[in-house]
């Protein structure tokens, strides 16, 4: 989803007003600047509800605790920063899902579908308030041009391991113990295995 800023601050409860009676655009939350996040394609659709499902299915072969949501749930990266992730997970008792809960306290993994319109705010700013979230351990960018899933994970010294997955790759998720063909996160998507060479060139 692409965002686009509003130009004037507001305050976190007028954000959750806004977030309440918005029904069509989804609004994350900054340090007071609020952002309209717009639809994405439908391959974007179907890869962050393949996420959901796959990461779903890996967790319930191990009795995990964890939960997984989609993109309707807002993540709580501080007090100022509230996004909306295309998959989220989460291990913390007080994500447990309950009717009058909109939003998760302690995101673990975050799960982020690229295309052209978000992929420089997602591997920049927005990649910047996941790092900053002490909750989050791993970061997941899925691309939407071919089949290729880059991991980041934070270590003892930092955010400095990195991970890219092919076709034909397992996923692991680390921090939640689990593993996943990617296959599993494009299936029925339309995204292809390989970029196509340029006609002309072998």
């Amino acid at each position: 989803m692409a965002a686009e800023r509003k130009p004037h601050h507001i305050t976190i409860e007028e954000w959750r007003k806004l977030a309440r009676d918005s029904h069509d655009v989804k609004y994350e939350y900054v340090d007071g600047q609020v952002y309209a996040m717009s639809g994405g394609s439908l391959a974007h659709g179907r890869i962050g509800s393949n996420a959901v499902r796959a990461i779903e299915d890996a967790l319930a072969t191990k009795s995990s605790p964890c939960n997984v949501y989609n993109s309707d749930v807002a993540a709580r990266l501080s007090p100022t920063r509230y996004t909306y992730p295309d998959t989220s997970v989460t291990c913390d008792e007080r994500d447990e899902p309950a009717p009058d809960k909109t939003e998760i306290l302690a995101p673990r993994v975050i799960v982020e579908v690229l295309s052209d319109s978000t992929e420089a705010y997602d591997r920049g700013q927005k990649f910047g308030l996941y790092r900053a979230c002490p909750t989050v351990q791993e970061y997941v960018l899925v691309s939407t041009k071919y089949q290729s899933v880059e991991i980041f994970r934070r270590t003892e010294k930092g955010w400095s391991i990195y991970h890219e997955y092919k076709p034909g790759d397992e996923i692991e998720l680390m921090s939640i113990d689990v593993d996943f063909p990617v296959a599993a996160l494009y299936r029925n998507s339309g995204v292809p295995i390989a970029v196509s060479a340029p006609e002309g060139e072998v």
